[in-house]
């Protein structure tokens, strides 16, 4: 477990304290520790400083000077009216490192720049719908559900019906980040924060979630995976006020250039995240709604590239980071900045991922084109027909159905039939009944090289 840091001393009282210790030896090297950041420009908790101090300084009067120097420089966010989210935060390289990186690649502007470079190529729509069910899934499997990555794709993707309580949890989260980028002109209320919990926990198991329900009693904690104690919410009592206060200050326009306390969407969107989550206004899945309502604040504010940038990846394989990240804030008289930098640091590097897919995307449709033109089939398949052979190919679908072709191609249910039994008849797809339905899936590479002469 982690330890809360010592209570800083003031600053007047460092130098008087010290003055039964080692300070007077070498002012040089206290002082040297005045600064919010450590030597490698990071904006570290106290049980990670006080092993890079030297042995024979004194660590509450070290941490004391660090303290002095962040509280210098820090801002208020979130509510500055009751104890509940009196927060400050300092925005740090990394944080603006992060603004600049989303502001870059994640508007709605940077994406239609994106989808000039891979041009008419219907097979895109494939990869952002795949990419947008990856948020769906790592979210839920962060909150425990035990389905696979593969089934929970496939389940997806052919519209099954979800057979357990965590394909349930699954299909839960889909809908309830589907729901957020429609709610995303709304101003935040009580009511939809309610709302977006009941979309997504609706029908899991409802006498466990009860869904759309605030909890009205403090029996609800969060636990470490030893079953230790670690966050006590807030009491239920005032729990609507305290999220009113909150909503309030989400719909204030903090992003207006000419508003004095200026804060970019990022942070407060991170800010929302710490707070529902904080709260923990929910029995159960609060983690789900507070990771979704980051989007929607996203969404608000036109980052559209986020509907297809999955942060639940990441935090999902290192939660013992993402756990910590709360506890140091929580701990350190609400300092958010140990929350804000973990998350810019997940948000840059899954903006880097979503780059990367796209590069390889446009890479694979240049090959793909000059294979298909090299071959005999450029003539006989329609632009329907390429864009599903394209993705079979590629891998980034393996298994197609006239439904999923439908939804993914924006086009009839007998289009999606006629293309896919095109490809069957020409030998690229093979059909198989599965249940009630036709299922289509690749034929093994050798053989298409054989029946299409591949140069």
């Amino acid at each position: 477990m982690i330890k809360p840091p010592p209570r800083p001393l003031p600053p007047c009282d460092v130098f008087r304290q010290s003055a039964d210790n080692r300070f007077w030896q070498d002012p040089a090297r206290y002082l040297a520790l005045h600064t919010p950041l450590d030597q490698h420009g990071r904006y570290l908790p106290y049980d990670q400083l006080r092993h890079r101090w030297p042995p024979e300084l004194d660590p509450r009067i070290c941490w004391s000077l660090v303290k002095s120097a962040r509280s210098a420089q820090q801002s208020t966010i979130l509510i500055s009216e009751g104890p509940t989210f009196r927060c400050t935060y300092l925005l740090t390289p990394l944080a603006q490192r992060a603004i600049t990186c989303v502001d870059r690649h994640t508007t709605m502007a940077a994406l239609e720049h994106i989808s000039s470079h891979i041009g008419e190529n219907a097979h895109f729509h494939y990869l952002l719908n795949d990419l947008i069910e990856d948020e769906a899934i790592s979210s839920s499997q962060l909150e425990g559900a035990a389905t696979t990555t593969k089934v929970a794709k496939d389940m997806l993707k052919r519209n099954r019906q979800p057979r357990t309580p965590d394909e349930r949890m699954i299909i839960g989260n889909f809908r309830l980040m589907q729901f957020a980028w429609e709610k995303r002109t709304v101003p935040l209320s009580v009511e939809l924060i309610a709302e977006l919990y009941a979309v997504g926990v609706g029908g899991i198991d409802d006498s466990k979630y009860s869904p759309g329900i605030f909890r009205l009693n403090d029996d609800v904690v969060v636990q470490d995976g030893d079953g230790n104690t670690v966050h006590v919410p807030p009491p239920a009592v005032g729990l609507k006020d305290r999220l009113q206060r909150l909503a309030d200050w989400i719909n204030t326009p903090h992003h207006d250039l000419e508003h004095a306390d200026y804060l970019h969407p990022l942070i407060k969107a991170i800010g929302l995240h710490f707070a529902v989550g904080y709260e923990h206004p929910f029995r159960d899945g609060n983690g789900r709604v507070a990771r979704a309502l980051f989007y929607w604040h996203l969404f608000r504010h036109g980052f559209s590239a986020f509907r297809y940038i999955a942060i639940s990846v990441l935090l999902r394989n290192a939660p013992i980071k993402y756990g910590r990240s709360y506890l140091h804030s929580e701990m350190d008289e609400m300092d958010l900045t140990y929350f804000i930098d973990y998350q810019c640091s997940i948000v840059m590097r899954a903006v880097s991922d979503f780059l990367t897919t796209y590069k390889q995307t446009v890479s694979d449709a240049l090959s793909f084109d000059r294979w298909l033109e090299q071959s005999t089939m450029f003539e006989k398949l329609t632009d329907k027909q390429k864009a599903i052979f394209q993705v079979a190919l590629n891998g980034i679908d393996k298994e197609f159905t006239a439904v999923n072709v439908k939804e993914n191609l924006e086009c009839s249910y007998n289009t999606a039939s006629a293309a896919l039994n095109g490809l069957a008849a020409q030998g690229a797809l093979e059909k198989n009944k599965v249940g009630r339905e036709w299922v289509f899936t690749l034929r093994d590479r050798l053989t298409l090289r054989q029946m299409f002469h591949e140069q």
